[in-house]
């Protein structure tokens, strides 16, 4: 276990899973060559640069890939299992940004698009994809769950970073539902799309540079965001964490920081669907920021504050 952490990230990764290492590195291959596309290609779709979501899908799903290839490494028991599940993820996550890639070649929307049979059949392949790796990274979790990290404050990061992952990539069910527009236009049999990111203006609008997210009405997409990345944003906090803090006082930080995390995914998800722009809150998100804000601070000091009793010191490096 100790010799994982004086080892380089990238051999960690390696043998925690060649599969998900060699997938991170090949979606980094595919960003280069989407960043290129967006320089050689002008074409747009929805509004926005036809490379820029394949782009996107690449970065994440790379990091998506390498984090979860490192702390495979740290797995005492289910190792085998992990290995099948790594394999699944990889297989579904290639069909799924294959998929994306394919129909950005073509010019056409990946997502909510069942205006020809053949855009109907790659968005309900998509849509399969995304829940077998859905569940595959439920057992992952599980398994993450029972070994985590070597240390207290490590393995509650990894739990709840997981748990905060799978909470994003369900989040993304919330832009599946057609709208009322959509729904009246599919049952005069008008082909359309059928699911949207934004809330309360068409999706394609004016949106915030690089993410594109909506600065009009409300996008779905940025709680799905903050969610899928909680998980390397609970170890990026505990990596700053000052090890002088001690074990105890370290891991109860960390669930103040999940709080926190947690507490922002509801809170921007929420400000999506009342069709409001991430740019423009109203009085009612500023003051439930507030209330966020205040409590974490609270909780931050009162988990910085609380005395270790001497009895429970030693075993304040424990994972449980």
């Amino acid at each position: 276990m100790t010799s994982s952490l004086r080892t380089s990230p990238f051999r960690t990764a390696l043998r925690g899973s060649p599969e998900l290492t060699g997938f991170a590195a090949v979606m980094a291959i595919l960003a280069l060559v989407c960043a290129a596309g967006l320089l050689a290609d002008d074409r747009t779709v929805l509004g926005q640069p036809v490379w820029l979501k394949p782009l996107k899908f690449a970065v994440s799903l790379m990091v998506y890939g390498f984090t979860l290839a490192w702390l495979l490494a740290y797995l005492r028991r289910g190792r085998r299992v992990a290995r099948v599940a790594a394999v699944v993820i990889v297989v579904n996550a290639v069909a799924e940004v294959g998929i994306i890639v394919f129909q950005a070649a073509r010019g056409r929307p990946s997502h909510f698009n069942e205006a020809t049979p053949l855009d109907e059949v790659l968005w309900r392949a998509m849509g399969a994809t995304i829940m077998v790796l859905w569940l595959a990274t439920v057992v992952l979790t599980v398994l993450l769950w029972r070994d985590g990290m070597p240390d207290r404050a490590g393995s509650w990061a990894v739990r709840l970073g997981m748990l905060l992952l799978l909470l994003g990539l369900l989040q993304g069910f919330t832009m599946v539902i057609p709208t009322a527009e959509q729904i009246a236009l599919d049952e005069q049999g008008v082909q359309t799309l059928l699911g949207a990111h934004a809330v309360g203006v068409a999706d394609g609008g004016p949106g915030m540079p690089l993410t594109g997210w909506s600065t009009t009405g409300g996008d779905l997409r940025i709680g799905h965001f903050v969610g899928i990345h909680g998980l390397q944003a609970m170890l990026l906090f505990l990596m700053a964490l000052p090890v002088a803090a001690g074990a105890a006082r370290r891991a109860r930080l960390v669930f103040v920081f999940a709080y926190a995390y947690a507490g922002l995914l509801v809170l921007v998800t929420w400000q999506a669907l009342r069709g409001q722009p991430l740019t423009d809150p109203d009085t009612a998100t500023l003051a439930a920021f507030g209330v966020l804000a205040g409590t974490t601070a609270l909780g931050a000091l009162a988990a910085w504050r609380r005395p270790v009793p001497a009895a429970g010191a030693a075993l304040a490096d424990q994972g449980f």
